[in-house]
């Protein structure tokens, strides 16, 4: 099996990999909550009945194919910090992280497929994909979850379809979303109201780390909140529909920002770019927020077309946790934004000044988005 300093080294497929509408679309992901028929679900479990499940599925998904050489772990063997780092990349979520024996995470070698045991549920298996690629993420969960039935029998109702510890998650037991990268309407100042449209037509929107968290980076998770009585495929179609209107609106915010607007779009992407390229000292937040700058000055043409990747990375690579397993010791909060100052001025050392001459607008659709 795969070392967790092999997992930590190696990026992830999706940060490597331009899917469609990669320049506001970052990833899509699709998971899937199954419990096993029989056993109580992990909240509701005695310590001895969570190992027993454990002992039963960590197993099983061990010899999925597609999960051969990956990661495998429980998540009483490794300490607060290291667990953090599965949560920065995305891996495992925050609820996951803070719990101790008798949870478990495997994961496959590069990255795109994750199968938390004992969550909120005995399983939740996660599948990633960059861009907007949601049809293809759901395709190869589907497949895994095919192949963990064939092995166990996953509590089911013939009304409510499967049965999950929230009954939010009843029926599909599916989440699909989708990370979107939105400084135009941000800076725009029409983010709101987006927010407030699609919260009325049943998705949500979340902040980078699911429920709860804030939008840092600019980046947003849109997301089905209903489950039941709407089969999968269903879904995912009428969040790909919203998801491209999105996309359609913040193309067309950046466009009008650069054409009525084109001396505050250089002065924000400037003043990030001079920041992290100079600066000793960077909180988090303003790291993340100077990075969505670099991102969008990326799309418009003033920076680098390959930076995007670069910034991808660096989102992971200096939040808290990754930043503290690179120097091997726990680090003050002070100790923290030196190292993110020093690894970002390295990093981005090779990228020029912004080519402000280059500015210029999205391109038009070729077809409007329906």
């Amino acid at each position: 099996m795969m070392k967790f300093t092999t997992l930590l080294r190696k990026p992830a497929e999706w940060m490597l990999l331009d899917g469609p509408h990669r320049d506001i679309v970052i990833t899509s992901r699709v998971r899937l909550a199954r419990n096993l028929e029989g056993p109580a679900f992990p909240g509701f479990a005695t310590r001895e009945g969570r190992a027993e499940t454990m002992q039963k599925l960590q197993p099983a998904v061990e010899s999925l194919p597609e999960m051969k050489d990956g990661f495998s772990e429980d998540l009483g063997n490794l300490d607060s910090i290291r667990k953090q780092v599965l949560v920065e990349k995305h891996l495992i979520s925050r609820e996951q992280a803070a719990k101790s024996g008798g949870s478990g995470a495997v994961i496959n070698r590069d990255q795109s497929l994750s199968i938390m045991i004992n969550e909120e549920d005995h399983l939740r298996m996660q599948s990633i994909r960059s861009g907007l690629d949601l049809r293809v993420a759901y395709a190869a969960l589907d497949k895994v979850d095919s192949e963990m039935e064939a092995e166990v029998r996953f509590a089911f109702h013939p009304r409510f379809g499967y049965l999950t510890a929230c009954p939010t998650n009843l029926g599909t037991g599916m989440r699909a979303s989708a990370m979107l990268h939105l400084p135009g309407l941000v800076l725009s100042e029409q983010i709101n109201q987006v927010i407030s449209a699609v919260n009325k037509i049943g998705l949500a929107v979340r902040g980078l780390y699911g429920e709860g968290t804030e939008a840092l980076a600019n980046l947003f998770q849109i997301s089905n909140q209903h489950t039941l009585g709407e089969k999968e495929l269903d879904i995912i179609a009428r969040l790909e529909r919203v998801i491209e209107q999105i996309i359609s609106h913040e193309r067309n915010a950046r466009r009008k920002l650069v054409e009525d607007k084109p001396h505050k779009v250089l002065d924000h992407i400037g003043r990030a770019y001079a920041t992290l390229r100079y600066a000793h000292i960077v909180e988090s937040k303003e790291a993340l927020t100077n990075l969505s700058m670099l991102r969008m000055g990326s799309d418009l043409g003033i920076l680098p077309p390959d930076l995007g990747r670069t910034i991808d990375t660096l989102l992971v690579e200096i939040q808290p946790a990754h930043l503290q397993i690179t120097s091997q010791r726990k680090l003050s909060p002070d100790e923290r934004d030196v190292l993110r100052a020093e690894i970002l001025r390295k990093r981005l050392a090779g990228v020029p000044e912004p080519a402000t001459a280059s500015l210029q607008p999205p391109p038009e659709p070729e077809e409007p988005i329906p």
